[in-house]
């Protein structure tokens, strides 16, 4: 059955498809051996080939396969016109994650409209990833309009998952009101028996509230329900809950409770919200000591584990320590990620040991490890702090070639620097190098570098500066206009101060 509302199509460049095209068969293939002649041939008519069916297991290959929305609609419709083909919940399904992916929910609402007068068992699973689609649009009230869609469209009850998906969802976007409302329309009409993974999101609901008191009345209530039970992501919920409000002593104390009253194992994000709270309190060496108690309690310390207590060391100023959970790491046959060598880059730059921070950029590109634009701003900035801006230029030259995409963030670092430091003649060379690559400085950077050349009496290369910036839509300060101007005519060049002129009436 065709999607109301939308025409048919023809895939005609889709040939291999539905193909009407004959046959040719060689006429050998029909002659009896003793009847072959080498000067004679049977010529056999063209033979119609029939169409070939297309099954539901091809269609949902076909529609996946299709990129652009409008064409999987096509083929979701051309494939109806088979006798006997009626689409089911796989086809239903493939086409609305299409529909949904490219943002086409007009089109999706005549598809589940349509679905409504199918025969059909659809299953639930359909509405669970549509609602995710709209969540991620923003669209919180269609979220609750998929759920809705699910009793009279399935014929059956959401589950509990569907409830729950629904219910975190809201609750991620923050949609406190509409979380509450759907709660108790759920409650009032489905008789909700809340399960552990309900009971978890309205835990997680009130932490992020920062409102901690009702996250434990809830537990309670967990404890006292008949199909429920607190457990570590429970747990682990409430634990940073409470570290999130300063209360870490609590947070311990409550996993020490976990530990002996329930018996529920830790995991290492568990201890990581710990290493996590120690660390941002300044207590790095509880969290080394929490580290030590997970690896002798046979939970193996992951790479977040070692990258958050390094970031502790590196904040106090320690850097040898957070080498040394560095090397670590190594021991135990771990590979710093981005995030772990940036971190570590970071410290050393701050601290003025920059070429230890190269160093490791270069252990990054020899282990495989592409640097980002973040790591490489950490380094220039780490240069041009130890007045080695002519370093950092270099580097900004000679990146791109070696396939590091660059921002025009870490252009900026470098000339603000080269006009801090007065280096007019480096920071022209600069400004050249970024307008060629299609990168604008900032506005204030760029009426700063002006000034500061006219008012070193370098009136041809601010003229200069200030064209090439006029060009990339640059729009100086009037000022500055004043200024370059001024400069020019006490130099007697008449003509560049009318070009300016000229230039001033165009903006």
């Amino acid at each position: 059955m065709k999607v109301i509302g939308h025409r048919r199509c023809s895939l005609c460049s889709s040939s291999r498809l539905f193909s009407s095209s004959v046959q040719r068969i060689s006429p050998l293939h029909y002659q009896s051996r003793s009847s072959r002649r080498q000067d004679a041939a049977i010529e056999i008519d063209e033979v119609p080939r029939k169409r070939k069916y297309i099954s539901h297991e091809s269609a949902v290959s076909l529609i996946k396969q299709e990129k652009d929305a409008k064409r999987a609609l096509e083929i979701f419709n051309k494939v109806s016109d088979q006798k006997g083909f009626n689409h089911n919940n796989s086809t239903y399904a493939v086409l609305l994650h299409k529909l949904a992916l490219c943002k086409k929910f007009e089109t999706v609402d005549a598809v589940i409209h349509q679905m409504k007068y199918e025969t059909c068992k659809f299953h639930e699973g359909i509405f669970i990833n549509l609602m995710k689609h709209y969540s991620k649009s923003s669209l919180h009230e269609k979220v609750l309009e998929m759920f809705n869609a699910i009793l009279p469209i399935v014929r059956e009850k959401p589950s509990l998952n569907a409830i729950s998906t629904c219910l975190n969802l809201l609750i991620e976007a923050k949609q406190i009101d509409l979380a509450r409302e759907f709660l108790l329309n759920v409650q009032k009409h489905l008789d909700l028996k809340p399960n552990t993974c309900i009971f978890n999101i309205l835990v997680k609901y009130h932490c992020r509230k920062g409102d901690v008191e009702a996250a434990f009345v809830v537990v309670e209530e967990m404890r006292k329900s008949r199909v429920s039970y607190p457990n570590l992501i429970t747990y682990s919920t409430l634990m940073d809950g409470l570290c999130r409000c300063g209360r870490l002593k609590e947070a311990i104390d409550l996993f020490e409770k976990m530990l002996a009253k329930d018996q529920i194992p830790p995991d290492a994000l568990t201890y990581n919200i710990l290493i996590n709270a120690c660390c941002r309190a300044g207590k790095v060496g509880r969290a080394q000591k929490i580290l030590e108690f997970m690896r002798k309690n046979g939970c193996q310390p992951n790479i977040v584990n070692y990258t958050a207590l390094m970031n502790g060391f590196c904040k106090e100023g320690r850097e040898e320590d957070a080498k040394e959970v560095f090397h670590e790491m190594k021991r135990v046959g771990l590979t710093l990620d981005i995030v772990g060598y940036t971190t570590l880059i970071n410290s050393f730059c701050r601290a003025g040991r920059v070429d230890e921070g190269i160093e490791l950029l270069e252990e990054m590109k020899d282990k495989g490890c592409k640097a980002d634009d973040v790591t490489i701003k950490v380094i220039l900035g780490g240069l041009c702090r130890a007045s080695r801006s002519s370093e950092a230029f270099d580097m900004l030259e000679r990146l791109p070639y070696d396939g590091v995409r660059l921002s025009k963030e870490s252009y900026r670092i470098v000339l603000n620097f080269l006009c801090k430091e007065g280096k007019l003649e480096k920071a022209m060379e600069l400004l050249g190098l970024m307008l060629a690559r299609g990168f604008v400085p900032h506005f204030a950077t760029s009426n700063e570098l002006i000034v500061q050349q006219c008012e070193a009496g370098k009136a041809a290369d601010a003229a200069m500066a200030l064209f090439g910036l006029l060009e990339m839509g640059f729009k100086p300060e009037p000022q500055t206009w004043s200024l370059l101007i001024d400069v020019i005519c006490r130099e007697r060049k008449l003509l560049p101060a009318f070009q300016l002129l000229d230039e001033l009436v165009l903006q």
